[in-house]
């Protein structure tokens, strides 16, 4: 029993490997973001040709909107002949945006571009963040850099990559005007405007300016706080995606799996031990228990059957003796009547006595019955799990990796031959894995969905990509047709399809969603 505890204790205490010091940045992560920074350029005329004249950062929090600082566009509200520009981080070519708002206080600013002229995918806000000093990445495109290369100044309107930097956070810190925080991921000119980011590419704040250092003195930046910029955005109309969980990477995840898999496989075995042990006290209880019934049961059949004999007989010698004097010869037909029916009677109880091969019977039935008092289950049983039929998964949080994706629970019907919602089929693998590969172009990412009938576990791997990748795994995926529900050995052609495409993703997704599955209620909304 004491293992048994132990392994319980284990697999209730595995979760709690999540708790642990600062995860480092994720460069993957940090790739994934910077998909949605911008350079924010300030676009004169010079002889009818657009020049640019300044540049800062930005970060989309919607498909349309950017966050860049007050302090970057202040010359476009002061001057009509300077134009917003916006150029993406890859792809071709920018366009102009409009201000939205501008808050000169907390150096922040709200512009939007034209739906469909840019593919920009949001940043994720990291709620609840910025308390701990871990490590932090500035994205943007400081000027120095530029120069550093010999960027001619009509390459500013050229798609380029941000550049990314490390540092450290060094805690929260209101200035006179408004909450920023400090850190010490190097930013320059132009890197204004831009994310600073946690471990998991999330939004921590926007780098707005750095202390002035002299000579030897170390080197501090500021980023204009959540506690600023939410309040700015939803003041605006914008709802940005706010993530508080906390930042795990894959390998973490991975690891902490493999201990709650490890904890759960040590307290089966000890469930098993545990079970063998109650059956076998209740197999040489039962066995005790039959071996002196049955040979209680012999003992008074074979008794009952040497009294059958001896009356059979006295009765037949009584019929013999009566037999001799003619007065008493219908007794004696009487008497050897009784005589044959003792003798019967005699055979039949030796017959049907107890044999000792009904001892295992009994001893069987009786351990058929223990195990079918618990439910197959030294602890009392488990409910069985249904393969099939209308299931609600809900989020695990402490198995899961989500940096930007919803997290509401997920309702379908799941089928055995591996069709979801009587429309959509799943891939089965040779392994035995069921999966649908989904291409969200939208999104720019990657969503590969498995489901496990056996322990109704739905998971849901997301490979957020750039747009090079992206543009492969759509000319992939254009290459086939997912056959329907129903179709000859479609199960299995699909996964056969999905293959080459699972092929071409990263070796670790950038999120992962796990959700644990159960019965939906009857007439439960989807």
């Amino acid at each position: 029993m004491p293992r048994l505890i132990r392994a319980i204790a284990l697999l209730i205490l595995a979760p709690l490997a999540m708790i642990s010091a600062p995860a480092a940045a994720d460069p993957a992560d940090i790739d994934a973001a910077a998909r949605g920074v911008v350079r924010v350029v300030l676009i004169g005329e010079q002889n009818e040709t657009l020049v640019p004249v300044t540049h800062g950062s930005g970060f989309a929090v919607s498909p349309t909107r950017i966050v860049t600082n007050a302090h970057v566009i202040q010359e476009a509200l002061q001057d009509d002949t300077l134009r917003i520009g916006v150029v993406p981080s890859e792809g071709e070519g920018g366009t102009f945006a409009r201000v939205v708002a501008v808050s000169p206080r907390n150096d922040l600013a709200l512009i939007e571009i034209a739906k469909g002229t840019l593919r920009l995918p949001p940043l994720t806000l990291a709620g609840g963040a910025g308390r701990d000093l871990g490590e932090v990445s500035a994205v943007g495109y400081p000027m120095n850099v530029d120069l550093a290369q010999g960027l001619d100044i009509q390459d500013i309107f050229r798609a380029q990559p941000p550049v990314k930097s490390r540092g450290f956070l060094s805690g929260e810190r209101p200035s006179r005007q408004f909450d920023t925080l400090l850190h010490t991921a190097p930013i320059a000119r132009g890197n204004s405007g831009g994310p600073l980011l946690d471990a998991c590419g999330r939004v921590l704040g926007v780098n707005s300016f750095g202390a002035d250092s002299g000579g030897s003195d170390a080197e501090f930046y500021f980023a204009v706080s959540l506690r600023e910029l939410l309040p700015f955005l939803q003041g605006n109309g914008v709802e940005p995606v706010v993530n508080a969980l906390p930042c795990r990477s894959i390998e973490q995840l991975n690891a902490d799996e493999r201990q709650r898999l490890e904890a759960e496989q040590s307290l089966a075995r000890e469930r098993l031990a545990l079970r063998a042990a109650r059956a076998s006290e209740v197999r040489e209880t039962a066995r005790l228990e039959a071996q002196m019934a049955v040979l209680e049961a012999r003992e008074n059949a074979m008794a009952l059957a040497l009294i059958a004999l001896l009356a059979a007989a006295g009765t037949g010698t009584l019929a013999v003796q009566w037999r001799r004097d003619p007065a008493t010869v219908k007794r004696a037909g009487i008497a050897a009547g009784v005589a044959g029916a003792a003798m019967i009677a005699a055979v039949l109880v030796w017959l049907t006595r107890p044999g000792l091969a009904e001892i295992e019977d009994r001893v069987a039935a009786a351990l058929a019955e223990a195990e079918g008092s618990t439910g197959g289950d030294a602890e009392g049983g488990q409910p069985s799990l249904a393969a099939e039929g209308a299931l609600l998964c809900t989020l695990q949080p402490d198995r899961s990796r989500v940096t930007s994706a919803r997290t509401d629970d997920v309702a379908f019907d799941w089928a055995a031959d591996g069709c979801v919602n009587t429309r959509t089929q799943y891939g089965l693998s040779a392994g035995g894995a069921w999966s649908r590969v989904l291409v969200l172009e939208d999104e720019a990412a990657v969503a590969v969905n498995s489901y496990d009938p056996d322990t109704r576990t739905f998971r849901t791997d997301r490979y957020l990509l750039g747009k090079q990748a992206m543009d492969k795994v759509l000319e992939a995926r254009a290459q086939y047709e997912p056959p329907a529900c129903g179709v000859s050995d479609a199960a299995r052609t699909l996964g056969e399809q999905q293959s080459a495409l699972v092929a071409m993703l990263p070796e670790a997704p950038n999120e992962r969603l796990v959700y644990s599955c159960t019965t939906r209620p009857s007439g439960a909304a989807q």
